[in-house]
């Protein structure tokens, strides 16, 4: 059972390291990958991830990637060359971790061409790497709550690993709790890699989950309570019932907002 303390205290310490001014506008480089490669990335999103913002994808640097807690997050990017790029830039979710400290971001190459003016997508891809500026955006699911998609590695009732879908807001889930639907005996959840948690101990029957949330200095409790069917199976995505749509709230002045 996990104990209330503890998750607070976790909430505490997540919260008081959280990336200040993430919102704000940030400058750096970004390059990019065949699209074929999104399905390999680290937050093992394998091939749900072109479905996600319809193939405008990216991996991000550590610091970004925040151990697996990024995954998810949603970004507008835009390349500085006027002359070649858009004022608008391009809107990603990222998927992946990016090794190379060259660059903030690697798009997929049809992010990567968004970024241009009408025609002139060829141009950018073919420079290869190009001076950007970011800020992180609400993640927009129109009609999608959270999904919970239990993975096919689960061993009912031994073991049960989930992957979570369509996070919304500009949040990150930080702490997982499961339970028989009706009960009060928490057990916790612990982030396998990327978007996946898992436990060993699985509670009977249909099951209920708690989410601690953050959002930039505020964080909070999200309970989604029946989603998971007492004859769950593998490879099936379950409906969280819940929405999340926070915005960050950040202590980040002065901020430079880039104009955006």
């Amino acid at each position: 059972m996990a104990q209330p303390h503890l998750l607070c205290m976790l909430l505490f310490l997540v919260l008081s390291s959280a990336t200040a001014c993430d919102r704000c506008v940030h400058q750096s480089k970004a390059s990019y990958f065949s699209d074929a490669a999104a399905s390999s990335g680290a937050c093992g999103y394998a091939s749900l991830a072109l479905a996600i913002s319809g193939g405008h994808l990216a991996a991000g640097v550590s610091s970004l990637y925040k151990q697996g807690a990024g995954c998810g997050a949603c970004f507008q990017i835009r390349c500085k060359d006027s002359k070649l790029c858009s004022s608008k830039g391009t809107k990603v979710t990222l998927t992946d971790l990016n090794h190379n400290n060259q660059t903030d971001f690697v798009l997929t190459s049809r992010a990567f061409m968004a970024m241009a003016n009408k025609g002139k997508g060829q141009d950018v891809l073919k420079l290869g790497i190009v001076d950007v500026e970011y800020k992180r955006i609400p993640c927009e699911y129109k009609n999608k709550n959270l999904a919970i998609r239990v993975e096919e590695s689960s061993q009912k009732p031994y073991y049960l690993a989930i992957k979570l879908l369509y996070q919304g807001g500009q949040t990150e889930i930080v702490a997982i709790d499961v339970a028989q639907v009706g009960s009060s005996n928490w057990s916790f959840m612990t982030r396998n890699y990327g978007a996946v948690w898992d436990t060993s101990r699985v509670p009977n029957g249909a099951l209920q989950f708690r989410f601690v949330v953050t959002s930039g200095y505020d964080g909070k409790w999200v309970w989604a309570k029946n989603v998971l069917p007492a004859d769950w199976k593998l490879g099936v995505i379950y409906d969280s019932g819940v929405q999340i749509t926070d915005i960050a709230q950040e202590g980040c002045s002065p901020c430079d907002d880039g104009n955006w």
